[in-house]
């Protein structure tokens, strides 16, 4: 109860000051105190092993930078709502692609990767009146886990699909109906397909794969951009994949994997700073390797 009670308390000191001010703040406090703890190792080696030939002045000005813009979205998250509301701060890139799903053009099965302040994803598809399943990871705390669901709630994101067998279920029922489905895909998954990512094979979650194969339907990405040094953005609908289906489902959807694994790897590769750097995405063995 504690954590949030805290989570309340930093929530509502938050919203008593400005956007920018907030997103400000983040930045100085995990700037500072970011690489004081163990997440700063893990993401230095998460650097050199995607960027092997980067130095170390290089990869040092990497982990300042990716400890600002992980401090920022942080803040931010406390008043997406307030960032949505102001129109000038989120632009769509491919809004007429995200209405013609709403109207019709779907489902789709979204997919995307932990970029910048990746809430904006979906206020995006919110602001399209796209339908959508949105998966998302509970929080170990559940006092915290209802406030998180609350401040998405606030900003229109209402659909949640909790992951594991009976989230697939959800998923499944909810493509069924004819809605479409979003999952973050750029993070480690035991006894996923091994696809390369940076060269080196890392274990990745079939199920945007499999559920474009099983209804025949599009993957649709999306990433988000930080215009600037504050809390301003640009979502980007880039082109559907459309994954041949050639009547081997297990090659078919490894196939898959590996297309979305090198969509987030193109995204990363072209703004570095602003990819979530601090989880461990490879398989045990390549840490102890390094």
């Amino acid at each position: 109860m504690l954590e949030a009670v805290l989570f309340d308390a930093a929530t509502a000191l938050a919203r008593l000051f400005l956007i920018d001010s907030v997103s400000n703040f983040g930045a100085r406090v995990f700037r500072t105190l970011g690489p004081l703890t163990s997440a700063h190792r893990v993401a230095e080696r998460n650097l050199r092993i995607a960027f092997p030939d980067a130095g170390d002045p290089e990869i040092k000005r990497l982990l300042r930078a990716q400890w600002t813009e992980l401090g920022r979205s942080l803040a931010e998250f406390t008043i997406v709502d307030r960032i949505v509301a102001d129109t000038g701060r989120l632009e769509i890139d491919g809004l007429e692609r995200l209405q013609a799903i709403a109207a019709g053009a779907g489902p789709v099965v979204f997919i995307s990767g932990h970029f910048s302040n990746f809430e904006l994803m979906a206020a995006a598809m919110v602001r399209a009146g796209v339908k959508v399943q949105v998966t998302y990871r509970a929080m170990n705390n559940t006092y915290v886990d209802e406030r998180v669901r609350r401040v998405r709630y606030r900003y229109g994101v209402r659909l949640f699909a909790p992951k594991g067998l009976e989230g697939a279920r959800e998923l499944i029922r909810a493509l069924e109906r004819g809605e479409s489905v979003a999952l973050m895909n750029d993070q480690k998954f035991n006894g996923g397909v091994e696809a390369p990512f940076f060269g080196v094979m890392a274990h990745t979650a079939p199920g945007p794969s499999t559920f474009a194969l099983r209804f025949g339907i599009p993957l649709q990405p999306l990433s988000v951009q930080r215009i600037g040094d504050a809390a301003r953005f640009r979502v980007i609908v880039h082109d559907p994949i459309m994954l041949e289906d050639t009547g081997d489902r297990q090659a078919d959807v490894e196939a898959g994997v590996r297309k979305i694994n090198a969509f987030v790897e193109d995204r990363v590769r072209a703004r570095p700073t602003e990819w979530f750097w601090v989880h461990r995405r490879w398989p045990n063995e390549v840490y102890r390797r390094r």
